[in-house]
């Protein structure tokens, strides 16, 4: 029996960034096309959809939402909390919904503190450290360059351009005060993994679905060495992803095995990415894992399914699925 679903999210075209702010300041919001295609597949699925939109738009209708639960991919509006605020109201008030609760994914945002779980989980991830203040960057017995530098809670690659990394220390406190000053928050500064680039998708709870890893091709390379990607790459013809991934059995299982890991130890419900480097000597860094992965037809979460035979919609109603199993309806 088809059900009534909520659909929360935050469009570009609602946001326009303000001059004080980066260009990529709405990078992790979705294009209108996104929430059409997502709004007509679950239709196509025999379920009825509304529209709800962003987090201001849920707290005017929240009395009146007539819904037997949210399928949100909301990344909300500021803060490092922005993205729990629609699953902590609806948590607050009873309403079931797709996808992690406000605890994973204020978690997963804030890299530091997802990096302290994977160290507590024994996870492999680079070494880090965060700076408040350039100023501070005196002391560089401890940096082996080179470095990434990143804002410390963003998402969709924000911050993250072909100056991320660092080689020098007059580089990385120029670049550090960039982004504490662009980005208004602290800096993580992490070691630089010199090898390859990974991603793993995820699908549901009991049983989970660990799909195999998509390794990111760079201007016609699979060893990107020094490359990496970048918020710049996500519109570029450079990019490709690689599925299935030309690997070995045994790094297959592995990444396989920790992105597993990873989706656990955050607690992540119904869906979900892990993304990983693997230095030259094949030893796998978990990056971090995004619990709101882009649903865009083109993007990589959603092409894995259509180079395994699956259609959008079959992947789409494995997560709505793995929900309604949770909520028992």
């Amino acid at each position: 029996m088809g059900k009534v679903i909520g659909l929360t999210f935050d469009l570009k075209t609602d946001y326009q960034p303000k001059t004080s702010e980066p260009s990529d300041a709405n990078a992790e919001f979705d294009h209108p096309q996104t929430i059409n295609l997502i709004a007509d597949t679950i239709s196509s699925l025999g379920h009825q959809v509304k529209k709800i939109g962003n987090v201001f738009s849920l707290l005017d209708g929240l009395d009146n939402l007539g819904v037997d639960i949210i399928f949100n991919i909301s990344e909300g509006l500021s803060g490092r909390n922005r993205e729990s605020q629609i699953p902590v109201i609806l948590e607050a008030k009873g309403i079931p919904f797709v996808g992690s609760d406000g605890l994973t994914l204020a978690l997963s945002l804030d890299k530091l503190m997802a990096k302290k779980v994977f160290l507590a989980e024994g996870i492999p991830t680079p070494r880090f450290m965060q700076i408040n203040q350039a100023e501070s960057l005196i002391d560089t017995d401890h940096f082996r360059f080179p470095l990434m530098v990143k804002p410390r809670f963003e998402g969709s690659s924000k911050g993250i351009d072909s100056n991320a990394r660092i080689n020098d220390l007059d580089a990385l406190i120029k670049r550090t005060d960039y982004v504490i000053n662009t980005y208004k928050q602290p800096a993580l500064i992490e070691e630089f993994i010199k090898g390859r680039e990974f991603t793993v998708a995820i699908v549901g709870n009991d049983p989970i679905e660990v799909f195999s890893p998509v390794q990111v091709k760079i201007a016609g390379e699979l060893n990107l060495g020094e490359k990496f990607y970048t918020f710049g790459h996500i519109t570029s013809a450079e990019l490709e992803y690689v599925f299935p991934a030309p690997i070995s059995k045994a790094l297959e299982d592995k990444l396989k095995e920790l992105a597993l890991c990873v989706y656990k130890a955050v607690d992540c419900l119904d869906f979900g990415r892990v993304d990983f480097r693997v230095d030259e000597e094949g030893n796998p860094f978990v990056l971090e894992i995004n619990p709101l992965p882009c649903m865009a037809a083109e993007d990589v979460f959603m092409l894995i399914p259509k180079t395994l035979g699956m259609t959008y919609a079959q992947m789409l109603d494995k997560i709505l699925q793995s929900a309604f199993k949770r909520y028992n309806l």
